[in-house]
């Protein structure tokens, strides 16, 4: 939590709110949204329900593959942010994905959401590198990583399928020695407004 802003786990009881933001916003979130390739002939390819959505975000949360968080503004559910893809072993690392209701966007509701997140991961969870990937023509998503200061470190070619198609990605990373300080320590430092100790 940081001032009006707060990440909790995804809940059930979540349904209406974040049907009601999606849907709100499906125009704005369709060009960077994820979608379901088309399916092998004779097999079916559909999106989750909500319910199966969270039953599946919990299975790998309990399994520790993955940390589903909503975003809430001022009380109120504004997105989504998930830690997915968690590997430990040697590499110990974990890739975030988020969205935002277009209402609070510009208010530093993601960054904020972003470097709790990565916070988090690098003081409790044990991870030592985070990276964001992002369609290079997601300009709002890229100046979120920018304002933070994760390191742009190339491109991925057909990374995932978004909006219909296999997309470019550019991939965005930190470690935790980059920010010894904290995440959230360094964003709110250089924060326009923000007065520096």
């Amino acid at each position: 939590m940081d001032g009006d802003i707060t990440l909790r786990p995804i809940r059930m009881r979540d349904q209406r709110s974040w049907r009601e933001v999606n849907r709100r916003n499906r125009d704005w979130l369709r060009p960077w949204e994820a979608t379901v390739p088309p399916a092998p002939p004779g097999h079916l390819a559909q999106r989750p329900t909500y319910r199966q959505m969270v039953r599946h975000l919990r299975s790998e949360a309990t399994a520790g593959r993955m940390l589903p968080f909503v975003i809430e503004y001022q009380g109120r559910l504004a997105g989504q942010l998930t830690v997915a893809g968690v590997t430990w072993g040697s590499m110990c690392s974990a890739h975030v994905g988020y969205w935002v209701d277009q209402a609070v966007a510009g208010r530093g509701v993601m960054p904020t959401s972003v470097a709790l997140a990565v916070d988090h991961c690098f003081r409790h969870v044990g991870l030592h590198r985070v990276e964001v990937c992002i369609r290079p023509e997601n300009i709002p998503s890229r100046r979120v990583v920018e304002k933070l200061g994760f390191r742009e470190e190339g491109t991925r070619p057909r990374y995932l399928h978004i909006d219909g198609a296999w997309r470019d990605h550019l991939v965005f990373a930190l470690t935790a020695e980059e920010v010894p300080e904290g995440l959230l320590t360094r964003w709110r430092q250089a924060r326009p407004g923000t007065p520096r100790k």
